[in-house]
Parts: C-alpha cells; structure tokens; sequence
C-alpha cells in the first residue's frame, strides 16, 4: 500500500518536470541559434547539360545566372552530371565481357607460361 500512495505522489510532480524540460530545451535551441549566419535556401533550378533536364529543388547554392522555368524566374545552376545522366542509375554500365578474370589474365599473359614449359620439355 505504501507504494501506491508513493506512486500517486510522484506520478503528477513527474509529468510536470517534463513539460518544464521540453519547455526549458525549447527555449535553450532558440538561444543557440544565432541569427543572420545562415546562407539563402531558396529553390535553385539545376539542369543537368548532358541529358537535358531541368531540376526544381531547394538549395543554399549561390547562383549568378537566372532563367525562367513554367512561368518563374529562378537562380539558374547548370550541373554536367546528376542521376538523369550517371551511369549507374540509368542502367547503361560498361558490361565486363562474359569471360572471368582467370580467363582474360591467361589470354593476356598465357603466352609468358607456355615459353617456360616447352623449354623444359626440350
């Protein structure tokens, strides 16, 4: 029984030191953050040259040139490879040929082990 009577005691005093430290760490981000240190995050449009196609995101990128994207003029960052045009995420990798690394070294250095075998033979 005691510790039931303890545990109806605590329970409320609990529950208000919790609000008063999210309460308090609230306060404590709004006090580390300084003000007027962080860069512009505005959209960007970023096209990416070799595949011809334009991307809308957000971005803290300093631009100098603007263009005019469906009917808006936004900071303009050309990009010479993105994911419209990488290799890997449009599927056309350099395929290895079929034969095995075994394989291609014996054709390139084959030729070096066989002089060394016929020259024992004789």
């Amino acid at each position: 029984m005691q510790w039931l009577d303890l545990q109806m005691c605590l329970v409320p005093q609990l529950r208000m030191l919790k609000a008063s430290i999210s309460r308090h760490t609230s306060d404590l981000r709004e006090f580390i953050m300084r003000k007027d240190i962080h860069p512009d995050y505005q959209e960007v449009l970023f096209h990416d040259t070799n595949a011809d196609v334009y991307f809308l995101t957000r971005s803290t990128a300093k631009t100098k040139a603007t263009r005019e994207y469906e009917g808006k003029e936004y900071p303009y960052y050309p990009l010479d490879i993105s994911s419209a045009s990488h290799p890997f995420y449009t599927g056309e990798q350099r395929k290895s040929s079929t034969e095995g690394r075994v394989a291609s070294f014996n054709k390139r250095f084959g030729a070096f082990g066989g002089r060394s075998k016929k020259a024992k033979a004789e």
